[in-house]
C-alpha cells in the first residue's frame, strides 16, 4: 500500500513539474501526434503561409529521411524526433490516392526500424538509434507504412512505437531506457481478417503513463500502460472491438480526467489511471481512424467507413451513453475517414480522404459550409493558427484556408513530394515531413 502511495504521489509531482516546464516553453513544444492533446491549434505561432519546396522559396532546410514513414514529427524546444522504417528492397511497394480496391502486396523483406533525433534550427542529424530489424511479424497495407505511429515525448524520455516490433523508450541523448515487447499485433481490414494493414495508433503521455491503444483482429485488442521511467506495466485492459488505428486522446475535467478511445463500432471513455471502463457509445464505423478531438466541454469523434458518423459527446457519462442526453449532437454525415477533425474558433472542420471540406457550428452541430478544396488524396491531418487552417494533400499541396464561416483558400503551397504526415509547430515555423525528406518551412 505503502509502494502505491508513494508511485501516485512522485507521478502527481512529475505531472506538476512537467505542466510548469510545458506552460514556459509551449511556443516550442509539439510533444505527440499533432500537438498537445491532438488539438492542432498553433495559435502565436506566427506561421509561414507561403512557400514552395520545388524552388526553395521560405524553405529554411531539408533533411533527407531515408525508409518509408508515415508517423509525423514532434518537437521539445530545438529537438525534433521523427521514425522511419528501412527496407533491405529498394523498390518496395508504396501506393498513395485513392483506390479502394483490395490489393495485398506488401513488403515482406527485412526491416530496420530507425528513431531519428534533429536540431530543429538547423535539421542537423544529432543521432539515430536502431529500434529492431527484421522480417516483419505483420505485413502492412500497400499505402501504410512499418513507422507509422507518431513518437511522443514529455521533455525527458522519448517514446517511439512500431507495433509487433515493440515499444521503445529513449532519453534525450539517445540512450535506451527499456523496451517492451506486446506481442503480434495484427492490425487489419474490418471484412477480411486475413488482410494485413499494419498499425498507425500513437502512444501518449499522461501523468507517468505511456498509453498504447493496440486494437486488432480475432479477439485480441487491447489498451495498456506502461510507466513512462521504467517501462514497468501499470494495467492492460481487454477491448471488445477489432482493429482502429486511431490515438487515444483525454478530456481533463475537474470531476475526473477521461481517457477517450475511438474504436471499431464503439467509442469508449476510461480512467487513464487504472484502465477501468467509464463509458461507452456505440454507433462508430467498422474501420476507424480519426483521433477523438476535445474542446471545452465536449469531445468530438468522427469515422468514416461505409458510414459517416460525427458525435458530440458530453464528459461525465456512465456505462452506455447512447441515445442519452450525454450526446448533445449527432450527424450521420461527413465524418472523416482518415483525418481526425479539428475544433477551431468554435467550428468543427471535418477534411474527406476525397478533398470534401466541411464545417459546423461546433456547439449546436449546424452544417455552415462544405466544399471540394482539390481534387486527390488526403491523409494527414489540419492544424490550425492564427485564423488559418492547413490542409495538407497525399500529392504534396498544401493549402492554406482562411477559418471562418465562409471558405477561402489564401495560399497553395507545393511541397514536390508525397505528403502523409502532419506537420508539426513552432515559433515561426512548420516542419512538414515528405516521402523523402523531413523540411523546415519559415
Amino acid at each position: 500500500m505503502a509502494h502505491r502511495i508513494g508511485l501516485f504521489s512522485k507521478r502527481w509531482l512529475s505531472a506538476i513539474a512537467l505542466a510548469a516546464l510545458t506552460g514556459s516553453a509551449s511556443a516550442q513544444n509539439w510533444p505527440s501526434f499533432r500537438g498537445p492533446n491532438a488539438s492542432g491549434i498553433a495559435d502565436g505561432l506566427e506561421l509561414p503561409t507561403r512557400w514552395d519546396a520545388v524552388t526553395g522559396t521560405n524553405v529554411d532546410w531539408k533533411t533527407a529521411i531515408p525508409g518509408l514513414g508515415h508517423s509525423s514529427p514532434i518537437l521539445w524546444e530545438d529537438r525534433a524526433f521523427v521514425t522511419t522504417a528501412v527496407s533491405d528492397d529498394p523498390d518496395a511497394i508504396f501506393v498513395h490516392g485513392i483506390d479502394g480496391r483490395i490489393d495485398r502486396r506488401s513488403d515482406i523483406s527485412i526491416q530496420t526500424y530507425y528513431v531519428y533525433s534533429l536540431d530543429r534550427r538547423t535539421g542537423e542529424l544529432l543521432w539515430q538509434r536502431e529500434a529492431s530489424r527484421g522480417v516483419p511479424k505483420i505485413q502492412r497495407q500497400r499505402k501504410n507504412s512499418y513507422a507509422s505511429p507518431t513518437p511522443v515525448t514529455d521533455g525527458r524520455h522519448l517514446i517511439a512505437y512500431f507495433g509487433s516490433e515493440g515499444l521503445y523508450a529513449y532519453d534525450f541523448d539517445g540512450n535506451l531506457l527499456w523496451k517492451q515487447d506486446l506481442g503480434v499485433i495484427d492490425a487489419g481490414a474490418s471484412y477480411d481478417d486475413t488482410y494485413d494493414w499494419g498499425p498507425a495508433s500513437s502512444p501518449i503521455i499522461y501523468n507517468g503513463l505511456v498509453i498504447v491503444l493496440a486494437d486488432q483482429q480475432a479477439g485480441r485488442s487491447f489498451m495498456a500502460a506502461f510507466d513512462v521511467a521504467t517501462g514497468e506495466p501499470a494495467w492492460r485492459t481487454k477491448r471488445e472491438v477489432i482493429s482502429s488505428f486511431s490515438t487515444p486522446s483525454l478530456y481533463e475535467g475537474d470531476a475526473r480526467v477521461e481517457l477517450v478511445t475511438n474504436g471499431a463500432e464503439l467509442i469508449h471513455g476510461y480512467d487513464p489511471m487504472t484502465g477501468k471502463e467509464l463509458w461507452r457509445l456505440s454507433g462508430s464505423s467498422k474501420n476507424t481512424t480519426p483521433t477523438p478531438v476535445v474542446w471545452n466541454d465536449l469531445l468530438f469523434i468522427v469515422s468514416g467507413y461505409r458510414i459517416k458518423p460525427i458525435f458530440a459527446v458530453r464528459p461525465g457519462g456512465s456505462g452506455d451513453i447512447t441515445d442519452t442526453d450525454f450526446v448533445v449532437w449527432s450527424s450521420t454525415r461527413d465524418g472523416s475517414y482518415m483525418t481526425t477533425p479539428i475544433v477551431y474558433r468554435n467550428l468543427l472542420y471535418t477534411l474527406q480522404d476525397n478533398g470534401v471540406l466541411t464545417c459546423y457550428r461546433a456547439r449546436t452541430g449546424e452544417r455552415v459550409y462544405q466544399t471540394r478544396v482539390a481534387a486527390g488524396a488526403f491523409s494527414a491531418s489540419p492544424i490550425a493558427a492564427d485564423g488559418r487552417l492547413y490542409l495538407s494533400s497525399e500529392d504534396g499541396e498544401i493549402y492554406v484556408v482562411r477559418a471562418g464561416p465562409e471558405y477561402e483558400l489564401l495560399e497553395t503551397n507545393r511541397m514536390g513530394e508525397v505528403v502523409m504526415a502532419t506537420p508539426a509547430a513552432a515559433k515561426g515555423q512548420l516542419l512538414i515531413r515528405t516521402q523523402h525528406h523531413l523540411y523546415s518551412i519559415r
